[in-house]
């Protein structure tokens, strides 16, 4: 069955979307008005089979010099297919994102799909430092 991925995001399933971050590791119990939020904000893209969204990705950006790669999912039915691969290189090919000099992104367990789509480690880690809500430094030191 083919899976079709767009940009539209009328066609975003925001129910489904709330409810697989909210079940993952790294938006344990996210609320849904964050959430939507979060996808007003970034440039969003679903995977759809037949009426069904299997997928979701979204990129935070300033469309010249620095993107965000966030909340790569694939529901469970379509995963082992490359759909996330192939979510991550939709967005490395657009043209809003030609030419922009950096993309991150966190994973704890997606380093092979990401390095072969050209990812790899920060190459000055010590200049790279971040902001964390209350509380969250320590929920992150003792998640699995």
């Amino acid at each position: 069955m083919t899976i079709i991925l767009s940009d539209d995001a009328s066609r975003l399933q925001i129910d489904r979307i709330h409810g697989w971050l909210a079940s993952s590791y790294w938006s344990p119990g996210i609320e849904r008005d964050l959430v939507k939020r979060a996808i007003a904000g970034s440039h969003c893209l679903g995977a759809y089979r037949d009426d069904a969204q299997v997928g979701f990705a979204r990129m935070i950006t300033d469309h010249a010099t620095f993107a965000w790669l966030a909340d790569v999912w694939v529901e469970e039915t379509a995963r082992g297919q490359g759909l996330g691969r192939r979510m991550v290189s939709w967005f490395l090919d657009h043209p809003s994102f030609a030419g922009l000099r950096r993309i991150g992104l966190v994973t704890a367990d997606a380093h092979g799909v990401y390095a072969d789509l050209g990812f790899h480690p920060l190459v000055r880690a010590d200049r790279y430092m971040e902001r964390l809500a209350p509380g969250l430094a320590e929920q992150l030191r003792t998640a699995p």
